[in-house]
């Protein structure tokens, strides 16, 4: 990898151009989205933090004591909304679980760090509220795409009694990261990005789960489109690699997909990528 090649950065890591018909997918997300929200049971915009940006929708179990399932959105850091990924909710909603899709600042206005400090913040809220909304705050599991997808994982490394007392040692323990992205060092001479996100060293190292301790006692599985750059595949395989197969227990490039689509196989009914969903959070 040469780190001063920005011509083959930008090809790696710029997604909508390997995907020429991404607004398609993104037309889908927001017309399967607002009938998600039409369609079921939801309470949107609830706030979390202090921005305008922090808030989140629940979409509330049927039930007491039901699984939590958090969902993080993708748009390196930067772009896309809670709003377009609604869809996602009735897949978990149905199978019982109580589904929070929270809104997090973008990027250039916030750090990649602060970011993620803001998910802390909402899955501490989360962890709180649940049972309000029908969830179990022991059985949370998180699930991320793409800049969503890096998000999930910090949140297994994140030490959650230093970030708030009130909270157990133990808030995440499950995670699943759909083309997350695990070392930013490449992400932050990515000319497309470099702009926007105005990462510095220090904060790429920070924030680059595979250079982080391996989370204790906790479960991550990571996927990617086999479609998706070469790049993105390496990012998948490298935090198996470097926090070892007895944490990250699911590894996989899915045959047939890409960057966009590979989100859609979660929902779809009987794709391999839905029941790991399901089972990794009702294990």
């Amino acid at each position: 990898m040469d780190l001063n090649d920005g011509a083959w950065l930008d090809r790696m890591y710029n997604n909508r151009a390997l995907v020429p018909e991404h607004e398609e997918h993104f037309a889908r997300w927001r017309r399967d989205s607002e009938r998600a929200r039409a369609e079921n049971e939801c309470v949107l915009d609830v706030p979390y933090g202090p921005s305008k940006l922090q808030t989140l929708d629940v979409f509330p179990a049927q039930r007491a004591r039901a699984q939590t399932v958090v969902f993080i959105h993708g748009g390196y850091w930067r772009s896309l909304d809670k709003s377009d990924h609604s869809f996602i909710a009735p897949t978990f909603q149905e199978a019982g679980a109580c589904v929070v899709i929270p809104n997090y600042d973008l990027c250039p206005a916030v750090t990649i760090p602060e970011i993620t400090l803001q998910m802390v913040r909402a899955l501490a809220w989360t962890w709180k509220n649940a049972p309000t909304y029908g969830g179990d705050p022991r059985q949370i599991t998180v699930i991320g795409h793409s800049a969503g997808g890096h998000l999930a994982a910090m949140m297994l490394c994140c030490d959650w009694q230093r970030a708030d007392p009130e909270l157990p040692s133990d808030v995440v323990g499950k995670a699943l990261s759909i083309s997350g992205l695990y070392d930013l060092e490449p992400v932050r001479h990515t000319p497309m990005l470099r702009e926007s996100l105005r990462l510095t060293e220090a904060d790429a190292l920070r924030a680059s789960p595979a250079f982080l301790p391996p989370p204790q006692a906790a479960t991550l599985y990571t996927v990617a489109g086999a479609d998706e750059s070469p790049e993105f595949l390496r990012q998948n395989t490298l935090i198996r690699d470097a926090w070892g197969s007895e944490c990250v227990e699911v590894c996989e490039a899915l045959p047939g997909l890409n960057h966009f689509n590979v989100l859609e196989a979660l929902v779809q009914p009987g794709h391999p990528l839905q029941s790991m969903a399901l089972e990794l959070s009702w294990r």
